[in-house]
C-alpha cells in the first residue's frame, strides 16, 4: 500500500457521513452527475432499511490519503443468491475513487481480502447496493449526458482502474433512447393493433388502490418470466414490497402496465417511472427544509421516463406483447407531456429483448459493464 494511504471500515456515524458525502468531492466539476438524496443513501447503509444487507455479511470501507477521504467501496455476499446459483460469490458496490490508481488499488485489495475471509471464490460488480436496479454496472459508453433515474454514472477512468487491477468483463447492459417528440411511430401502432386482433389480449394500468393484490401479480409474472441471469434471481415478496412502497410514492399509474389474456391471466408487465433525476439535479441531496418545495416545482417539468422492467410470460413470447407494452408506455408518456424515454437496462445476451427494444424505435446510447474476478 502506498505511503500515506489507509483503509478504515465504516463503523461510526461520522464514517457513514463521510461515505455518503464523498461523491460530492469526486463529481464537483462534472455537470452530468446527479446528486442522490442523502437520506436514501443513509437508508442504503442501514440493514433495517435495506433487505440485501440482511441476506449475508457485508462491509463498507473508506480510504484516506494524507488523512483526506479519497475513495469508498462496499462488499458483501448474498447468501440467498449463492444458494440458488450454488456458488460462493461476493459482490462489490458503491465504488468511488479520485483519479489515482493507488487509491483504487487499496480499495480493491481491502475489499477482496475481506471477501476471501468470508469464503468467497469470485466477485462481481459493481452491483446494486440494495438488490434493486441502482448503481448496477459501470458506465462505459454515454458519458455525454446525465443518467436517467436509477442508472449508474461514473468518471470515464473507472473502467480503466477495474481492468488494470485484473477485473474482466462479465457482461454489458444496454440502454436505449426513444424520441417521443411526436409520440410512438405509426408503424408501431399498426403492428400492435394487428397483434391485439390476433391474440385477444389487453393492456391496463396498475391499480394503486389495490397494491397488495397487484404485488402478487407482479411476483407471479416475474417468477414465470425471469431468464436465467448469472447475477440475479426472482425477488422475494419482502423485496417486492419494499420496491412497491417506493413505487407508490413515485409512480404514474399510466406508466405501470399489465398485459392480460382474454381470460384475465397476467401475461406481461412493464414498469416505467418518470425521470426523477431531472428533479434530483436541483436538490443537492436534500429534501428538507426547502428541497421539498423544489421537488414539487421541478416534478412538473419532468420530460422523460425510464422503462426499467419488462417481462413477458414464456408461453406468450413472440406474440407482440413486448411491442404492445412499449407502445402503450410511449403513448401514455407522450400524453403526459414527455418528450423522451429510455428502455434500460437489458443484458447484452438477452437477444430477444434487445431486438424488441430496437424494433420499438430504440437507439442504443449507453452501455453499463458488470465485471468479474476470481479470488
Amino acid at each position: 500500500m502506498s505511503a500515506g494511504i489507509r483503509i478504515k471500515p465504516v463503523t461510526t456515524k461520522s464514517d457513514r457521513n463521510i461515505f455518503v458525502k464523498l461523491p460530492w468531492q469526486i463529481y464537483r466539476n462534472d455537470p452530468n452527475w446527479v446528486p442522490p438524496l442523502l437520506m436514501d443513501m443513509h437508508n442504503t447503509l442501514n440493514p433495517r432499511k435495506n433487505a440485501l444487507l440482511r441476506l449475508g455479511p457485508y462491509c463498507f470501507m473508506l480510504v484516506f490519503k494524507r488523512e483526506q477521504p479519497v475513495g469508498r467501496i462496499g462488499v458483501g455476499m448474498d447468501e440467498r443468491l449463492n444458494r440458488a446459483k450454488q456458488k460462493r460469490m461476493g459482490y462489490l458496490t458503491l465504488f468511488e475513487s479520485v483519479e489515482d490508481y493507488s487509491v483504487a488499488r487499496a480499495l480493491f485489495d481491502a475489499g477482496l481480502a475481506w471477501l476471501r475471509e468470508q469464503g468467497a471464490e469470485e466477485v462481481t460488480g459493481p452491483q446494486s447496493p440494495s438488490n434493486g436496479d441502482d448503481y448496477r454496472g459501470l458506465l462505459v459508453k454515454g458519458f455525454d449526458s446525465p443518467p436517467v433515474l436509477l442508472n449508474s454514472y461514473n468518471p470515464s477512468y473507472y473502467p480503466k482502474f477495474f481492468e488494470q487491477y485484473g477485473f474482466e468483463k462479465h457482461f454489458d447492459r444496454y440502454a436505449y433512447f426513444y424520441d417521443l417528440t411526436n409520440g410512438p411511430s405509426e408503424r408501431l401502432r399498426k403492428g400492435v393493433e394487428a397483434v391485439h386482433r390476433r391474440y385477444n389480449f389487453r393492456v391496463r394500468p396498475i391499480n394503486l388502490k389495490n397494491l397488495r393484490q397487484e404485488m402478487v401479480l407482479i411476483k407471479d409474472i416475474v417468477e414465470r418470466s425471469m431468464p436465467e441471469w448469472p447475477d440475479m434471481i426472482p425477488p422475494s415478496m419482502e423485496e417486492i414490497e419494499a420496491e412497491a412502497a417506493k413505487l407508490k410514492q413515485l409512480a404514474q399509474p399510466e406508466l405501470v402496465l399489465f398485459a392480460e389474456s382474454e381470460e384475465g391471466e397476467p401475461i406481461g408487465l412493464s414498469i416505467a417511472l418518470p425521470d426523477y433525476n431531472q428533479v434530483l439535479a436541483h436538490l443537492n441531496g436534500r429534501l428538507f427544509p426547502f428541497g421539498i418545495i423544489k421537488f414539487f416545482w421541478y416534478k412538473r417539468k419532468i420530460k422523460g421516463a425510464r422503462v426499467f422492467v419488462l417481462f413477458v410470460a414464456p408461453e406468450w413470447r413472440k406474440r407482440g406483447i413486448s411491442a404492445a407494452l412499449y407502445y402503450y408506455t410511449m403513448r401514455n408518456a407522450y400524453r403526459l407531456g414527455y418528450t423522451f424515454g429510455e428502455g434500460s437496462t437489458i443484458h447484452e445476451f438477452n437477444r430477444a429483448m434487445n431486438l424488441d427494444a430496437r424494433k420499438a424505435g430504440g437507439e442504443l446510447y449507453k452501455i453499463y459493464r458488470v465485471y468479474m474476478k476470481m479470488l
